[in-house]
C-alpha cells in the first residue's frame, strides 16, 4: 500500500473512535453533582455570635472573613486609635474592612454606635487596673500622676481638660464623677479616698479649692488677653467669646464698666468678683458706681516691621480693612497655625483683595513659629483640622500604619501637585 492509503486509514479510524465515544456519552443518564460544594475564600461565617472587636486577636479576625493582612492591620488601626475602638462607627473607618464586611458584622459588634454618648457602657471591656496609694485631690493631680494612677495618656489629658472646663476646679465628687472618662466602676473605687465636698456647693464663693485655682489680679480688660481672661477664671472659649465681643462689637475698647458686665459669659456674680479688679486707664469718676474710659491716643502702627503672622483684628482696622475682612483673615490663620506664603492671605473669603495686597507688600512674613511635621509623625486631630490636609487625613493616616515613609505616604495618595504643593509648606 502506499503512504497516502495509510493516511486515508488513520483519519477513518480516528472518525469511528470519536462517534462511537460520543455515542456512549450521549446514551448515559446525567450524572448527579448535588454533593459537589465550591469553596469561596475569605468569606464571613453565616454563624456567629456578638463579639468585642478589643477581645479579638489576629486569629480570631481571620475566623470571622478577614485575610491575615487585613487582620494585622485592624490591630494596628486599633493601637493609633488609642489601643481600643470606642464605637462602631470609629470601626467602620478602618480601610481593611470593606463596607460589606461591616454590614454583614454590624449587628454582632458589642460597641455603642457612637463613642461620645455611651462611652461608659463601652468602658466595662476596659482592662485597666487603678492604684490608689491613699487620700488625694484631684484638683492637683498632673497628667503623670493620672496615668501613675493607671489611666491612659490620653485619659489623662481628658481628664485635665475636663477641669480646664470647670474653670480649674472639679468642685465636688459630684462634678468629678460626671467626667466620661471616669466609669461607675473606677469612680466607685476612687471615691473614698478623693478629698472633696460631696454635693457642688451652691456658691462657687463658699468652695476654698476654686478660690484657690482664682487668683484676682488688677487688670486693664483693653489689654488683657486670652491667658488672663483664663486665669481670672474664665474657660479657653469664654476667655475668646470676650476679645471678641471686645473686638467685634465694641469696635476694639471697653469704655466703661458697664460694658463689661454687659458680655454674654460674664455672669452677674462673676462681675461682682471681678469689678475690684478692673483699671480702665486713664479713668475718670463719671458716677459713684461707674468709671468711664478715655480712649488715649494710640501711637499709628508702622506696618513695615508688623509680622502678618502676628499682626492683630485691631491693627487689620486701622490699615483700612473692614472688620469682616479683618476677622476672615485672623480666622484662616489660626486654622492654618500661622501663613507660610504671603500669597495664601489672598486666598481668604470675604477680603478686600486690592487693599489686601497693599497689606502684604507692606508687612513682613516670619514663618518661624509656625508648627510643622512630617506625615508619619503629625497628630491626628491637626491632620483633620487643618484646611489643606483634611480631605486626605483618613488617607494618611492609614498608609502610615504600614509605611511610616513619607515619600511612600505621597505615592499612595496621588494629589495634584497644587496640592501636594501647598501641603508641603506644613511638613518638615
Amino acid at each position: 500500500m502506499k503512504k497516502n492509503d495509510y493516511q486515508k486509514l488513520g483519519v477513518l479510524g480516528i472518525i469511528l473512535m470519536a462517534l462511537l465515544i460520543f455515542q456512549e456519552y450521549t446514551g448515559r443518564e446525567k450524572a448527579d453533582f448535588s454533593g459537589v460544594t465550591f469553596i469561596s475564600k475569605n468569606t464571613i461565617p453565616a454563624k456567629f455570635s456578638e463579639f468585642d472587636p478589643n477581645d479579638l486577636d489576629v486569629k480570631q479576625w481571620q475566623k470571622l472573613g478577614f485575610s491575615a493582612s487585613q487582620a494585622a492591620v485592624i490591630l494596628k488601626y486599633k493601637k493609633v486609635v488609642g489601643g481600643h475602638f470606642t464605637s462602631r462607627q470609629q470601626l467602620k473607618k478602618c480601610f481593611a474592612i470593606s463596607e460589606d464586611q461591616f454590614s454583614r458584622l454590624e449587628k454582632y459588634i458589642l460597641l455603642p454606635e457612637k463613642g461620645a454618648d455611651t462611652y461608659n457602657s463601652y468602658r466595662k471591656a476596659e482592662k485597666r487596673i487603678l492604684s490608689v496609694q491613699g487620700a488625694f485631690n484631684p484638683d492637683h493631680l498632673s497628667r503623670q500622676e493620672w496615668q501613675t494612677m493607671g489611666f491612659s495618656e490620653k485619659q489623662a489629658a481628658a481628664i485635665l481638660k475636663y477641669k480646664q472646663y470647670l474653670g480649674g476646679s472639679f468642685l465636688s465628687k459630684e462634678k468629678f464623677r460626671e467626667c466620661f472618662i471616669i466609669s461607675d466602676e473606677n469612680y466607685q473605687k476612687l471615691a473614698p479616698y478623693i478629698i472633696l465636698p460631696e454635693k457642688t456647693p451652691a456658691s462657687a464663693k463658699t468652695f476654698n479649692n476654686q478660690k484657690a485655682a482664682i487668683r484676682y489680679f488688677s487688670f486693664d480688660p483693653n489689654a488683657a488677653s486670652a491667658d488672663d481672661w483664663q486665669r481670672l477664671g474664665f474657660s479657653e472659649k469664654q476667655a475668646q467669646a470676650i476679645i471678641s465681643y471686645r473686638d467685634k462689637v465694641l469696635k476694639g475698647q471697653f469704655r466703661t464698666t458697664e460694658d463689661l458686665k454687659k458680655c454674654f459669659v460674664v455672669s452677674p456674680e462673676k462681675f461682682e468678683e471681678l469689678k475690684p479688679y478692673i483699671r480702665l486707664n486713664p479713668v475718670t469718676a463719671d458716677s459713684k458706681d461707674k468709671m468711664v474710659y478715655k480712649i488715649p491716643q494710640q501711637e499709628k502702627t508702622d506696618f513695615s516691621k508688623t509680622d502678618l503672622n502676628t499682626i492683630t483684628f485691631r491693627q487689620l482696622l486701622e490699615f483700612g480693612l473692614d472688620e469682616r475682612s479683618a476677622g476672615s483673615i485672623i480666622g484662616f490663620r489660626k486654622k492654618l497655625g500661622g501663613f507660610m506664603n504671603k500669597q495664601q492671605i489672598l486666598q481668604t473669603y470675604n477680603i478686600d483683595r486690592e487693599l489686601v495686597q497693599k497689606l502684604i507688600n507692606t508687612a513682613p512674613l516670619n514663618t518661624s513659629d509656625v508648627p510643622k511635621y512630617t506625615l508619619a509623625e503629625a497628630p491626628e486631630e491637626w491632620l483633620k483640622n487643618h484646611p489643606y490636609f483634611k480631605y486626605s487625613a483618613d488617607k494618611i493616616i492609614y498608609y502610615r500604619i504600614s509605611e511610616p515613609n513619607d515619600k511612600k505616604i505621597w505615592k499612595f495618595l496621588k494629589l495634584k501637585p497644587e496640592y501636594e504643593e501647598r501641603m508641603k509648606w506644613y511638613l518638615k
